[in-house]
């Protein structure tokens, strides 16, 4: 009997430490410490997720960002807006301009002592203020936002109810537009930068922290907790070097120099391989953060096939060719921006300025490859030096010497010369060009120069 009273508390006690670990909070941590763009995109895409899936209690966003791009900027914002788990931010240093935005979505904001928030002016690749109707877009966007959080239901002295909002819209704004002046802050004719005290003062912040564990300690007030931090994979890094402005040129060199080199050269190599591989590179990253859309690909290969069928078809270089480059370059750069088919509304000018300098940087470089390689073709200790025939060719000549000691000889011709044909001179057949206009079969002939391996004559009147 006491052994069975012993085992039932035992397993008593064991089921109560269950539910105790069961309620500990679980607190899901996002880093965000680069600049704003599909790469932390898709680590806060991938971070909610887990965070959801795991049923974290808390999301916390450890944030280091001097900004990025507007249209990730957006999407982030939306998705923390739209978050079924409490997302709150910790800025440690720097939340500027589309990290302002981002922050500014978030349920709760903690700063440390020395961080700063706000400066979300558009600015375009140099650095200069953009255009107004960016700006525009971008007063209304972060204005919106922090009229997402509602407003607080206050009783003032006499007794009247005030309703005053959680976060000031036009504090916000003043981030974007100088323009916008807030009375109870110094120096709001230039754009709104607050320190961690003065965002404090003014309900932009709901706490100051040193750390992480400080802000779940003493602000969120959970003593006993559990953090898991997301952890970017190996395909994450893979994706985020692959969508590095410097490293799309040098795939958009491969594949316009691989294509090029290839169609120049008899049967199926390295070139294309090389040229598919890096176009694959290129594009699946880009298709997968939803940038590189089907038509943007497909107007891409038919750009290809269209150079393709001017080079081997057609004669010359004219429409099909020029259509074909424009087609391939376009593919190329729209796969670049977040434009949604033919819409572009949010697409910065920095990012289109961006795209364009990538695209412009690959197809200058792929065009100093091309003349490299060309230029090392057929050269000793050259990785080419097969591709062409070279005069050290021991013990063979393609085409006999003694055709040179035909000049001046007399015959006729075998067929029509249009230009090129055949002519009979010394009762043998030779290959001839007319040098000038063509030759009717039968006609007399006269050699009168031999030139790369070609023997040239005219018709000689009777």
């Amino acid at each position: 009997m006491k052994k069975t009273l012993t085992l039932l508390f035992l397993i008593l006690v064991g089921c109560i430490q269950l539910i105790a670990d069961n309620n500990t909070p679980l607190i899901y941590k996002i880093n965000i410490k680069q600049e704003i763009g599909p790469v932390t995109w898709q680590y806060l895409q991938n971070g909610l997720h887990l965070a959801e899936k795991e049923k974290a209690d808390y999301i916390l966003i450890e944030m280091n960002t001097y900004g990025g791009n507007v249209v990730e900027a957006d999407s982030m914002r939306t998705a923390i807006l739209n978050s079924k788990i409490p997302v709150y931010v910790f800025i440690n240093n720097n939340a500027a301009s589309a990290g302002a935005l981002i922050a500014i979505a978030c349920d709760k904001i903690f700063m440390r002592n020395s961080a700063n928030i706000g400066a979300a002016t558009v600015v375009d690749a140099l650095g200069e203020k953009a255009p107004d109707k960016y700006q525009s877009y971008m007063r209304s966007l972060i204005r919106s936002t922090a009229e997402s959080h509602g407003k607080d239901t206050l009783i003032s002295q006499s007794n009247d109810t005030i309703l005053k909002w959680k976060r000031d819209p036009r504090i916000a704004e003043a981030m974007v537009d100088e323009r916008v002046v807030i009375p109870m802050l110094t120096d709001t004719t230039k754009v709104l930068t607050l320190t961690a005290n003065e965002a404090l003062s003014v309900g932009y912040c709901d706490g100051i922290a040193e750390n992480i564990s400080e802000v779940i300690v003493k602000h969120m007030n959970i003593e006993d907790y559990e953090v898991h931090t997301y952890n970017p994979t190996i395909f994450d890094y893979i994706k985020n070097i692959l969508t590095n402005g410097i490293v799309q040129s040098i795939l958009i060199m491969i594949i316009i120099g691989g294509i090029y080199i290839e169609l120049k050269t008899p049967g199926v190599g390295l070139p294309i391989a090389m040229a598919i591989t890096a176009a694959l590179l290129y594009f699946t990253p880009l298709y997968m953060d939803g940038y590189a859309q089907n038509w943007e690909i497909i107007i891409f290969v038919i750009g290809l096939i269209l150079i393709a069928f001017e080079i081997f078809v057609i004669p010359g270089f004219g429409v099909a060719g020029i259509s074909g480059i424009v087609l391939t370059i376009a593919g190329l750069f729209l796969s670049l921006v977040g434009n949604v088919d033919f819409d572009f509304t949010g697409v910065s000018s920095d990012q289109t300025l961006k795209s364009l300098i990538t695209v412009i940087v690959g197809v200058f470089m792929s065009f100093v490859l091309i003349i490299t390689l060309i230029s090392r073709i057929g050269k000793e200790g050259s990785l080419f030096r097969n591709i062409a025939l070279t005069s050290d060719q021991e013990g063979f000549i393609s085409v006999p010497e003694e055709q040179k000691l035909m000049i001046g000889k007399i015959g006729h011709a075998a067929t029509v010369l249009r230009p090129s044909g055949k002519v009979i001179i010394d009762g043998e057949y030779y290959d001839a060009v007319a040098n000038q206009g063509f030759i009717e079969s039968g006609k007399n002939i006269k050699v009168i120069k031999y030139e790369s391996s070609q023997l040239y004559v005219v018709e000689i009147k009777v």
